[in-house]
């Protein structure tokens, strides 16, 4: 298994966003089962203190990326391409969203008390947000939910990592009902 890890921890470093298992068997020629045990596997060893690197689950694909205690270090030369940070405005925003998906901007408004227009194109050009589809309402609003640069963004591997809401939050998303 020493050959097929290197193959894969290789894949991992050349790709410059997360691979997932369909395309990791395609480049290494292994099976998806093999796939999943060399990465397991590698995993394992990358946990030593000595090693500077994890593999991290992103939004359904693997990725090679520094461990979370040596970031502090590492984030004033390399956090700044990814660092664009989100206004407070941005981040409300985009809460609403990931919470309450699929949602429409005036239910966002509503959320908000405030105009949502310049938050959505901003997060719509970040790619934090797309168009999921049509609400069956008058007018047919546009509703949004967060993407695939969402989850890598805030290291998520699914919507459901979110972290949970308490009662009056979810009550404020909207979410009992």
């Amino acid at each position: 298994m020493e050959r097929e890890k290197a193959v894969i921890e290789a894949i991992l470093f050349m790709e410059s966003e997360p691979v997932d298992i369909k395309l990791l068997t395609r480049i290494s020629g292994l099976s998806k089962e093999q796939v999943l045990t060399v990465l397991a596997e590698l995993g394992e060893d990358l946990t030593s203190p000595d090693r500077g690197l994890e593999i991290s689950d992103l939004g359904g694909g693997y990725q090679l990326v520094p461990k979370k205690e040596l970031w502090p270090r590492l984030q004033e030369r390399y956090g700044k391409r990814r660092d664009s940070r989100l206004s407070r405005a941005a981040m409300e925003t985009i809460s609403i969203i990931a919470y309450s998906q699929p949602i429409t901007r005036s239910e966002i408004e509503n959320l908000r008390g405030v105009s949502a227009d310049a938050m959505i194109r901003q997060l719509l050009e970040k790619e934090l947000i797309r168009e999921v589809g049509k609400k069956d309402a008058p007018g047919r609003p546009i509703q949004y939910g967060t993407s695939r640069e969402f989850l890598l963004r805030f290291g998520l591997s699914s919507i459901a990592d979110l972290p949970k809401l308490d009662e009056l939050e979810q009550e404020r998303f909207n979410l009992n009902g």
